[in-house]
């Protein structure tokens, strides 16, 4: 079964690596100016992870984002070969080819945002073709509004009506980011989250933005939020490799 379970209700945390020229880096707010290059390598970190008990990853492409098409499908069939990580993929899937060549290079779940805002029934199309649990909805929020294209555009839908939207036809995995604590290292948006448990309390909701440190992780399990990427905070040192270990359950 793709989708993956909460053990002893503890929330899943899934590291991430976000990819732009090949490198894995992390940017602020998701404005493309502020990349901090980390590694030269992702398919060692994606290794690294899964030596310290990581089953998931997810494994975004900058570069696609920005250029509306998927790029860096070569790392994501590297990870996939070197790893045996469960891996979610996003950025710039944009049409039907690019949908099959991420899964055709190892990805078991695709991560969509902006088709799912800007064409409602190709994305429709694809849910009822391959399977609800295939995809994990993105919501990228500013001011609880969605926003699209690598968080370029904001759009008019709310993140509550989105959600509305795609539950009704069988969606239940949902990464949403509140991009005003994305790579700030400022603490998580629980009470964002908490009002959209409220109202999709079925929902495994993955929460993303923000995380400065393993309390904020343990705010979230609080909440009962099902799942949290973790990034800037892992590469920054302000979660160390132990207190990751331990979070991943090893």
């Amino acid at each position: 079964m793709l989708i993956c379970q909460k053990i002893k209700d503890m929330i899943q945390v899934i590291p991430a690596i976000d990819i732009m020229d090949g490198k894995c880096v992390r940017l602020k707010q998701g404005d493309f100016n502020t990349k901090t290059t980390y590694r030269d390598k992702p398919v060692e970190v994606a290794q690294e992870f899964e030596a310290l008990g990581a089953k998931r990853l997810h494994l975004v492409d900058l570069d696609g984002a920005k250029a509306k098409k998927v790029v860096n499908y070569k790392t994501l069939e590297s990870i996939c070969e070197n790893t045996q990580l469960t891996i979610d993929f996003g950025g710039g899937i944009q049409s039907q080819d690019d949908l099959d060549r991420v899964f055709d290079h190892g990805a078991e779940m695709v991560t969509c945002g902006s088709i799912a805002v800007k064409q409602k029934a190709l994305f429709e199309q694809w849910v009822n073709t391959y399977g609800a649990e295939k995809f994990i909805l993105a919501a990228d929020v500013k001011n609880k509004m969605i926003a699209v294209h690598g968080w370029q555009e904001t759009s008019e839908l709310s993140i509550f009506e989105f959600l509305k939207q795609y539950t009704a036809i069988g969606i239940n995995q949902v990464l949403c980011t509140d991009i005003s604590k994305d790579g700030m290292l400022s603490g998580s948006a629980v009470d964002l989250y908490e009002e959209i448990m409220q109202q999709f309390p079925q929902l495994n909701l993955i929460a993303s933005g923000g995380i400065s440190n393993a309390q904020d992780i343990k705010d979230l399990d609080n909440a009962h939020i099902f799942g949290v990427v973790v990034g800037k905070a892992i590469y920054e040192g302000k979660i160390t490799p132990e207190e990751l270990g331990k979070l991943l359950g090893q």
